[in-house]
């Protein structure tokens, strides 16, 4: 038990996401494939995801966009309970541990992932001038292409719609589009792929983009200092 909390609690450390007019409103199923050099075991109830989709907004787990801005909510109630259970307390922060944190992005942030940057770990998309229908929609062909430390490029290749949802997906890569194929990279090797298996329209409402009570507002710093703080007493327990 104790090494699947602090399991969860690390990952959660380690990945701490201008609108269109698309009226799409329903949900888009994926299934997560594993893609990296290093093979990952993807159990089958976890292998596939959804995001909602209500015009231009986005849920997806519990991180609502609409537009450029991201709200999140982040649960980390199970660590912080653990860790107070050991006799455990953090340096500063007294709370349960459920955040709300927001983000905004601006438009030249974004294109700027549209330019040729090829420094080492360093990535950019680059459009290419091809299509194919998925699932009933025309998805455009994109390249991610990504640098090594030794300054080598991993391209992988993305599709995506501009017919469904905001302009830009933060929830997923800052694609500007809405990803019908795309990867994430893990780090070390391993990577997986999002794939669009189904489109449901309908079954999405406006309620259904709500973010879940009883998660507290904090601020990019605030949020920082406790995973910073999180992190340290991780340690110490595991020491």
């Amino acid at each position: 038990m104790k090494r699947i909390i602090l399991a969860a609690a690390l990952m959660l450390l380690t990945f701490g996401a201008v609108s269109a007019q698309n009226n799409f409103r329903g949900i888009v199923k994926y299934k997560i494939t594993s893609t990296g050099k290093v093979d990952l075991s993807i159990p089958e109830d976890q292998s596939v995801v959804e995001i909602k989709v209500y015009d231009d907004q986005l849920l997806y787990e519990q991180t609502i966009q609409k537009g450029l801005k991201v709200s999140q909510a982040i649960d980390f109630s199970q660590a912080i309970a653990y860790l107070a259970a050991n006799g455990i307390e953090l340096e500063t922060y007294t709370g349960d541990g459920k955040f709300i944190v927001r983000h905004e992005s601006t438009k030249a942030e974004l294109d700027s992932i549209y330019l040729v940057d090829q420094e080492a770990g360093h990535f950019y998309y680059e459009n290419v001038n091809e299509t194919q229908e998925m699932l009933g929609y025309t998805v455009h062909k994109m390249v991610m292409h990504r640098y090594d430390e030794e300054g080598s490029d991993n391209p992988a290749i993305c599709w995506y719609s501009t017919e469904i949802g905001p302009e830009y997906c933060l929830v997923m890569g800052n694609i500007k589009g809405f990803p019908f194929v795309y990867t994430q990279e893990l780090g070390e090797g391993r990577a997986v792929t999002f794939t669009a298996i189904e489109v449901q329209k309908g079954k999405v409402k406006d309620v259904d983009m709500l973010l879940p009570a009883g998660y507290k507002d904090a601020s990019g710093e605030e949020f920082e200092t406790f995973r910073n703080e999180l992190k340290d007493a991780i340690e110490l327990l595991e020491d």
